[in-house]
C-alpha cells in the first residue's frame, strides 16, 4: 500500500515562524508514515523544512514592509505581476505533480491574504482535481486582530466552500479560536484542536549558558539583542550571557551588534541546538512568537516576553498576556525598550526558582498527523 501523499503550502514572510511550524508537522507526518512534499515561498532557512520531507521552492518574496502589506523579491525588489504570474504556474505545475490526497495550506485564509493571486487558482485546482483531495487550513491558534471591515466573513466563506477541516495548533484551555476570531463559531464543525505544535523533550545541552536573549528570525530583532547586550554589563560578569540576532538580522545591524562584545557574551545568528540550549539556562529574553513560546513551554527557564507590535500586530500581546496570567512569562514592552528594564526583569528572573511546567497540550505536530490519517481513513470508509 503506497503512502498517503500530502501537498503542504507554506509562506513566510518576514520571520521564521510559519517555516518552523510548518516542518515540525511535516517531520511528523512523515514519521508517521506520509509522503510529504512542502512548497515554500520565502527566503531559505537553514534547517528546514527538515529531512525526509519532499521540498519544492517557488521563487521567494517577502513582506515588502512591517505591515505586511505589499510584497518584493529576494532582492528587495517590488514582486511584478510577470514575476507573481510565473510563480502561480510553478505552484499549479507542483500540485498536479504530486497528486495529493490531502493539501495542507498554511494560514491561509486566516491569514496570507497576499497570496491570494496563487492560492485561489490552487483551490480551483484542487476543486477540479479527480479525485479531489481533502483541503486542510492549518492555523496557529491566536490571530492577527484588527482586521479589515468584511475580512472574517470572507474568510470564513471560503472555509465553507472549499476546506474540509481547519487544524487550529493550539491548547483550548489555554486559547481558543474565537477569542481573536469572533465567527469562529460559524465554522465550528470544520474546527480541530491539535494541542500546540512544540519540539520534543530536547537533549541535555552541549554548553551551557545563564541567559539566552534571542529574536527569532531576526527580521526585527535588533534592539532587543542591543538592549540585551547593554544589560549584560550592567549584571555580574561571571553571568554566561548567549545572543541570537536569528538569521535574517540584516548586515549592518549584526556587524553593528558584533562590536564591543563583552567577554561573558556571546554572540550567534543562529543556533540549531536553541531548545537544548534553553533546558538548562535559567532566564531567556524573547520575542513571544508561537514557535520560541513553544521551545520555553518544555523547559523550567524563566521566560521575559517582548511582543513584536510593529504595524499594529496584537498576536504576540495576546499571548504574552495569557502566560503572564497563568504565572509563565514577565512582560517588557517593545516600544522604549532599555537596558535597564531587561536588567531589571532579568534580576527578577535569576532569584525566582525554576519554572515549573506548563499543563498545556504540546503534541500538536503528533496530533495533527493523527487527525489527518483520520481523516483519510473516513473518505476511504
Amino acid at each position: 500500500m503506497t503512502a498517503p501523499r500530502i501537498f503542504f503550502y507554506v509562506q513566510h514572510l518576514l520571520g521564521i515562524g510559519h517555516i518552523a511550524r510548518a516542518s515540525r508537522i511535516a517531520n511528523a507526518l512523515v514519521r508517521d508514515g506520509f509522503d510529504v512534499t512542502v512548497v515554500t515561498g520565502g527566503l531559505p532557512v537553514p534547517g528546514f523544512p527538515g529531512e525526509g520531507v519532499k521540498t519544492v521552492a517557488l521563487p521567494a518574496v517577502v513582506a515588502s514592509n512591517a505591515g505586511f502589506s505589499g510584497l518584493a523579491d529576494a532582492d528587495g525588489r517590488p514582486a511584478g505581476e510577470e514575476f507573481l504570474a510565473a510563480r502561480r504556474q510553478l505552484l499549479l505545475d507542483a500540485f498536479h505533480a504530486a497528486k495529493p490526497d490531502v493539501v495542507i495550506i498554511e494560514a491561509f485564509p486566516f491569514g496570507r491574504r497576499q497570496m491570494r493571486f496563487e492560492l485561489l487558482p490552487l483551490l480551483r485546482a484542487i476543486e477540479e482535481a479527480e479525485p479531489r483531495p481533502k483541503l486542510v487550513s492549518s492555523v496557529r491558534d491566536i490571530l492577527q486582530e484588527n482586521r479589515k471591515t468584511g475580512r472574517d466573513q470572507e474568510t470564513v466563506a471560503l472555509v465553507r466552500d472549499h476546506f474540509d477541516a481547519v487544524l487550529v495548533h493550539g491548547d483550548p484551555g489555554f486559547v481558543r479560536l474565537e477569542d481573536t476570531f469572533p465567527l469562529a463559531p460559524e465554522i465550528a464543525d470544520k474546527l480541530r484542536y491539535t494541542g500546540l505544535v512544540a519540539p520534543p523533550p530536547a537533549p541535555e545541552p552541549a554548553e551551557t549558558f545563564d541567559i539566552i536573549a534571542s529574536a527569532g528570525g531576526g527580521a526585527v530583532g535588533a534592539e532587543l539583542i542591543g538592549a540585551a547586550k547593554e544589560a549584560a554589563r550592567l549584571l555580574p560578569s561571571d553571568l554566561r550571557w548567549l545572543l541570537i540576532s536569528g538569521p535574517n538580522l540584516p548586515e549592518p545591524d549584526f556587524a553593528r551588534l558584533s562590536r564591543d562584545v563583552a567577554p561573558n557574551v556571546t554572540l550567534a545568528r543562529f543556533r540549531k541546538d536553541f531548545p537544548s540550549l534553553l533546558r538548562s539556562a535559567r532566564v531567556s529574553i524573547s520575542q513571544a512568537g508561537y514557535n520560541t513560546v513553544g521551545d520555553l513551554l518544555r523547559t523550567e527557564c524563566r521566560a521575559i516576553l517582548i511582543p513584536f507590535v510593529a504595524g499594529g500586530e496584537t498576536e504576540q500581546t495576546v499571548r504574552a498576556e495569557r502566560l503572564q496570567a497563568l504565572g509563565l512569562a514577565e512582560i517588557l514592552p517593545e516600544q522604549g525598550l532599555t537596558s535597564a528594564h531587561v536588567k531589571e526583569a532579568v534580576e527578577k528572573g535569576l532569584a525566582a526558582p525554576r519554572q515549573e511546567p506548563a499543563s498545556l497540550d504540546l503534541d500538536g505536530a503528533e496530533k495533527t498527523a493523527a487527525i489527518i490519517r483520520s481523516m483519510i481513513a473516513e473518505s476511504l470508509a
